[in-house]
């Protein structure tokens, strides 16, 4: 959305100015988790009819000593702006962008049952030597429905190596595959 990516970069630059990026980032996960565990939460913040001052109130409930001056003085001012309700938008933006300018891949994994740490310290370095990146974030999810193997996401790249795609594959070509009985 265009107004959370323009609010995540204002944001993005007072914290750079106010040389607290990493904890900016830290703040916006915090809120990010909040907002996904917290369904009420969001339907507040969405709510035309709960006043503005109540939200403020809220906010600094919820996320007072929890995050820096900085981001909740952020909040606040959404709040008072009304736009309060790109809260949660803004705080993915904002750790998008932040990858951004850091220049941190990030990939995603899925497997079947996880990773154990050497596995995972492997599939790191694959990961950094193919995409040329400096830092890489990895994002492991357990998938029991892909059977075994794995699913690798790297930006636009899908690396699927999943049972459950490989018997897909064997069935479509099982099915495309006309028995024709010899005359012999």
């Amino acid at each position: 959305m265009i107004v959370a990516s323009r609010y995540a970069k204002s944001l993005i630059d007072l914290s750079v100015e106010h040389k607290q990026l990493e904890e900016t980032r830290k703040d916006m996960k915090t809120v990010k988790q909040v907002c996904d565990e917290n369904h009420d939460f969001v339907v507040l913040l969405n709510s035309p009819i709960v006043k503005t001052d109540k939200k403020v109130e809220v906010l600094n409930a919820v996320f007072g000593g929890k995050i820096s001056k900085l981001s909740l003085s952020f909040l606040t001012l959404l709040s008072k702006k009304r736009r309060e309700s790109y809260i949660p938008e803004i705080a993915v933006a904002y750790d998008e962008q932040f990858k951004t300018t850091k220049h941190i891949t990030t990939a995603v994994i899925t497997t079947a049952t996880g990773l154990d740490s050497n596995l995972k310290s492997r599939v790191l370095e694959i990961v950094k030597q193919s995409a040329g990146a400096g830092e890489v974030e990895l994002v492991e999810k357990v998938d029991a429905e892909i059977l075994g193997g794995f699913v690798l996401s790297i930006s636009d790249k899908q690396l699927d190596q999943s049972v459950k795609r490989k018997l897909n594959d064997l069935r479509k070509n099982l099915l495309s595959n006309k028995y024709i009985p010899s005359n012999n």
